[in-house]
This record gives structure tokens, sequence and C-alpha cells, in this order.
């Protein structure tokens, strides 16, 4: 809906944009900080490699909620997340650990190569949850349609297990100290 108002009436933008509370910019900085510290190689705890995933994880599912409270379809939505979620980190789980990827026991740290996906991801994450927020502020009964409700869950879900099972892979190098030393 609002990519189809935006192609046929591109000066729609600027409304749109200058109706953005301003919380929400600073969000979308903090967000893009996160994820451009992610770009070069670092190092990071156990506890540091987790917070990504925990905030991008309740980040989804308040997305999820936030749209969708007031919908009869939040049950199933909720399924849907849940199924997503799942499906996702499953995917992840089965891609091998970046290479480069490390564990070292002495520091309890990760050495972790740059990467832009993070940053792609919580984009993403934002702009799902951006443009939600425009098309139900917009059009509030979309809540009711069964195609959006579970394609905006669904998102939301994917998003949730793709940070979760990036975080997990990195976890087993920690829980696994032969298996991180053999990816060193």
């Amino acid at each position: 809906m609002l990519i189809q108002l935006i192609a046929h009436h591109p000066e729609a933008i600027g409304p749109i944009l200058r109706g953005t509370p301003a919380w929400v910019w600073g969000l979308l900085a903090a967000l893009l900080a996160l994820g451009f510290s992610r770009v070069r190689d670092r190092t990071a705890s156990l506890a540091r490699v987790s917070v990504m995933p925990l905030a991008m994880g309740t980040f989804s599912a308040w997305g999820t909620l936030s749209a969708l409270w007031s919908s009869p379809l939040l049950a199933q939505a909720a399924v849907l997340w849940l199924a997503a979620a799942a499906a996702a980190l499953a995917v992840v789980l089965m891609a091998p650990v970046r290479p480069g990827a490390s564990y070292d026991p002495a520091t309890r740290s990760y050495r972790l190569p740059g990467s832009f996906l993070p940053l792609l991801l919580v984009v993403g994450i934002f702009l799902v949850k951006y443009v939600v927020g425009v098309e139900l502020a917009m059009a509030p009964r979309l809540v009711q349609e069964t195609q959006y409700a579970l394609t905006v869950a669904g998102l939301y879900g994917a998003f949730s297990g793709i940070f979760a099972g990036r975080a997990l892979r990195l976890w087993r190098l920690a829980f696994r100290p032969a298996a991180a030393m053999a990816v060193a």
C-alpha cells in the first residue's frame, strides 16, 4: 500500500516523513550505528554477541504485537511469527560460521570478521516496522486482512530467527572449544 502510494504519488513522501515522530529517526540512527559497528573486524564477549539478537528479537516481537494487537488474527499471527522464526533459525543454523570467526577461551572473547549483513538486517527490520506503522496509520483496517497480518508476522518472525541463528552459531564456538580452535 505505501509502496503503491509513493510510486503513484511521490509527492506523498514529504508529508509522510514530516509526520514521522522524531524518536523514530533517533531509533534509526542508533540502529545504523549498531549495524555499522559490525562492518569492521572486532572482538566481542559472549554477552556482547547476545545483545543484538535479543534487542532485535524484542523489536520484532514488539513490532508484531503493536501492529496486530487489535487484529482478530493475532493468535494466528503469533503462531506464524513463531513458525517463521523457527524456520529461519533452522536455516541459519545449517550454515557454517563465517570464515575467520573464532572464540578464544583464554580471553573469553570472539574474534569476528566485519560484515555488512548485520547492517542490512537492522535496516530491514526497521523498514518493516516503519512501513507497517505508516500503512496502519493510513489504513487501520489492514489488521483485519489475513494476508496483511500474516505477512507482517512472518517477516518479523523471520528476522528474529535470523538474528537468533547467527548468535547461536557463535555460541556453539564458545561451548565447543575444540571446534573453535579449528576455525581459527
